[in-house]
């Protein structure tokens, strides 16, 4: 499902958590989306590389690769028309923006680009009721040579109890649910598509990053 706009759903779920929140989301977020920096970090851009961020909230993440790969062209995607209103008031016509469902969305309509050489999902997994075909719908449009960075939430097993019993309940009120079987689905998804699946975890078992790579 994509187009100009999307009613009832997750989408209209997102757009009823967020239509305010937008408002401060990098503000509060930013004590406790830990690892989104680190994968920009290792996507390892080249001038010119097409770069889309899947679930791209605000553009924060959008801008942020622009500052630290210049020269790539970049597109976001999400299924909330609220957040798509501050990424397009932050980012201009420095990225392409669409409207669209992870899972489904038809590159080639949105952006003119059946494949991209970088794919980003930066916490977005733990928010996508299908989030395994939202990676796997991204897996496929990979380019030779292309990656799949996908970061998101841990276990948190290295935090006391108490803490990570606590964390867990404050990501609830968020309709966010840590996908602790995320590593496994991804090699799975790897090897039926033919890529290279690697993974970095974070410190206490907060975030992990997993990478899906395209042989050239």
């Amino acid at each position: 499902m994509d187009g100009a706009t999307l009613t009832g759903g997750h989408g209209a779920l997102m757009d009823s958590i967020y239509r305010r929140q937008r408002h401060i989301y990098d503000l509060t977020r930013k004590y406790y989306l830990f690892g989104r920096d680190t994968a920009i970090r290792e996507m390892a851009c080249a001038p010119g590389m097409r770069v889309l961020e899947v679930g791209c909230g605000t553009g924060r993440n959008l801008a942020q690769i622009g500052k630290c790969w210049p020269g790539v062209e970049r597109h976001g995607l999400d299924i909330s028309s609220a957040m798509l209103e501050s990424a397009r008031a932050r980012l201009g016509a420095e990225a392409r923006l669409a409207l669209g469902d992870a899972t489904d969305f038809d590159a080639e309509r949105l952006f003119g680009l059946g494949e991209f050489d970088r794919i980003l999902i930066s916490f977005a997994a733990s928010m996508i009721p299908h989030w395994r075909e939202a990676i796997a719908h991204a897996a496929r449009l990979l380019a030779p040579g292309g990656s799949l960075h996908v970061v998101d939430f841990g276990s948190f097993g290295g935090m006391p109890p108490i803490v990570r019993k606590a964390m867990l309940g404050w990501l609830r009120r968020f309709h966010v649910s840590p996908r602790n079987d995320m590593v496994t689905s991804m090699w799975g998804t790897a090897q039926s598509l033919g890529l290279e699946p690697s993974v970095t975890r974070g410190p206490l078992g907060y975030y992990r990053i997993v990478v899906l790579r395209r042989p050239a």
